[in-house]
């Protein structure tokens, strides 16, 4: 059993590097295109980030679950009678097996909810630069006439000024 949990903690280990990578990548790439608010911003790099990060996430809680799974077996193992004498060296194996289980479930769910918060965040900003852009390429009609609007407006506050001056 312990060679077991070895094993899953290094596959966990990688992993876990792995989906910090990604992770990092996706809000790298999000951020080296904030400038680029072309129609020819590659979506489909992000779409398919989120699908690795949807898969990885599964297979880290998969392997997470089997973890747990083998650490109640050892605690099973360590309880039955006839292991008393071995009981101190088998609980500090059982232990220290629980403590990676928990560092290595800290660490996944920072880095998921980093990611998640990143992503949410980009999503938000997003639509608002969407918007901002579609209102700024509206109609050029709508446009010139806001343009006018405004023009009109400085130039009967200035005068409005220039007469309280006045006065």
């Amino acid at each position: 059993m312990r060679k077991q949990a070895r094993q899953l903690e290094n596959e966990l280990d990688l992993k876990l590097v792995s989906f910090s990578k990604l992770c990092t990548s996706y809000s790298s790439s999000r951020d080296g295109r904030r400038g680029d608010t072309s129609d020819t911003t590659p979506l489909l790099n992000n779409s398919t980030q989120d699908r690795m990060f949807d898969t990885m996430s599964v297979e880290i809680e998969q392997l997470l679950a089997k973890l747990t799974a083998v650490n109640d077996k050892m605690a099973e193992y360590t309880n039955t009678p006839g292991t008393a004498s071995l009981n101190a060296a088998l609980m500090h194996t059982l232990q220290r097996h629980r403590d990676i289980l928990q560092d290595y479930t800290h660490e996944f769910h920072k880095t998921k909810g980093n990611f998640l918060a990143i992503r949410e965040r980009e999503d938000l900003l997003g639509s608002v630069r969407k918007d901002i852009e579609t209102y700024k390429s509206g109609s050029g009609v709508n446009n010139r006439r806001t343009e006018l609007f405004l023009k009109e407006h400085e130039h009967l506050r200035k005068v409005l000024v220039l007469c309280m001056l006045v006065k």
